[in-house]
């Protein structure tokens, strides 16, 4: 499949023959396209941050393999001379315009970091556990991140971060109370990473926000937390379909906030439906409202923002296929009501798509009117 910049400048060129833009526009468009596209995150980037993962991999497990037969001030300096070098080669790899490297020995360098933070500790008997040593390391590559203004650094520390919640949050170390800091952690990334302008990190950012959701209502009340969870994911869609340019340019997440709202919003429908059809807590009436309101969401996202987005749209048949299993699943034991309720939705359905259809039409022909 070609990529986007390929096929912008396909349709620019498109448009100069057909007369709907002049040629210096054009120009100015294709080397627009060209120089934004240079900055994306190409294969060969991708390759580069792979290899530093492994190369430093490698590094801390000969390290640890030799570490009795090293003398320990030959340790921690070739620990530091590895971060050391890591970080002022890469800042020297940018600078000659070798982006690709030099991002891959910072993530070298971040990654020699983390390993020195449990060699070290180790070897001088420091006091603490894995979850202190990863909020230590995390906290490290922030602050690395908005000192090179690196995106790959910010999206390690959102990484480093979320193994952080996952360890805390399954409770593999003792923990007196929920790992709330996390919200805190995420605000605080959540700003960096406007100023390492990494979308990507933004986006793992509000995943994660989810998985703290989620989290958090498996170890509190979950409906208290779960309603929330759907309402807000409401509100937030709405914001994304209806006033979509000025949200997006505050959020800058490429215009797929619908796309997280509706991840959000399937989420908590999810937690709801599990809880109102808990063999302790059934609730037959709520379970089938719950549904019906989960697809009615579905349909309504389809509707309002599936032409613009295909990851939505896949996102949206694959929570309908969701609701599907676990309408039938939760109603096995009455095939009757199972029958009746998928009627009843294939019926309303049904309609739906005619009126969508008969609208669409109408739009097609409308616009096509307009352009004759």
């Amino acid at each position: 499949m070609a990529s986007y910049a390929t096929r912008v400048r396909a349709d620019i060129a498109r448009w100069r023959e057909a007369g709907l833009v002049d040629a210096p526009t054009a120009e100015a468009l294709t080397r627009d396209v060209i120089a934004n596209g240079r900055a994306s995150l190409s294969f060969g980037s991708i390759l580069a941050m792979m290899a530093a993962l492994l190369f430093g991999a490698a590094i801390l497990i000969f390290v640890a393999a030799n570490w009795e037969a090293i003398p320990r001030l030959v340790r921690v300096v070739a620990l530091f001379a590895v971060i050391l070098g890591g970080y002022v080669g890469g800042a020297v790899m940018k600078t000659r315009d070798h982006a690709a490297i030099g991002e891959a020995l910072w993530i070298i360098a971040a990654s020699a970091f983390g390993g020195s933070i449990a060699l070290i500790g180790q070897m001088y008997h420091f006091s603490g556990d894995e979850a202190s040593a990863l909020v230590t390391w995390g906290a490290g590559t922030a602050l690395a991140a908005v000192a090179l203004r690196s995106s790959p650094l910010t999206v390690a520390a959102v990484g480093i971060a979320d193994a952080w919640l996952f360890l805390k949050g399954f409770g593999y170390y003792w923990r007196p109370e929920f790992p709330h800091l996390f919200l805190a952690t995420a605000v605080v990334l959540f700003a960096v990473s406007f100023w390492t302008r990494s979308q990507v990190a933004r986006h793992l950012i509000i995943l994660s926000l989810l998985f703290y959701l989620v989290l958090l209502a498996l170890d509190h009340d979950t409906l208290r937390v779960a309603i929330p969870v759907v309402v807000g994911s409401a509100v937030l869609f709405a914001a994304g379909v209806f006033t979509g340019g000025p949200v997006d340019r505050m959020l800058q997440l490429g215009g797929r906030l619908p796309l997280h709202a509706l991840l959000g919003f399937l989420t908590g429908m999810a937690i709801v439906q599990f809880q109102l059809s808990d063999g302790n807590t059934y609730n037959n009436a709520g379970f089938a409202v719950a549904s019906i309101l989960a697809l009615a969401g579905i349909v309504a996202a389809i509707v309002l923002a599936g032409r613009e987005s295909r990851g939505l749209r896949w996102l949206a048949y694959a929570g309908f296929a969701f609701e599907l299993a676990i309408i039938y699943s939760v109603t096995l034991q009455s095939m009757l009501d199972t029958a009746g309720f998928f009627l009843a939705a294939a019926v309303l359905l049904g309609i739906l798509a005619l009126v969508i259809i008969r609208i669409e039409k109408r739009m097609r022909s409308s616009t096509g009117e307009a352009a004759a």
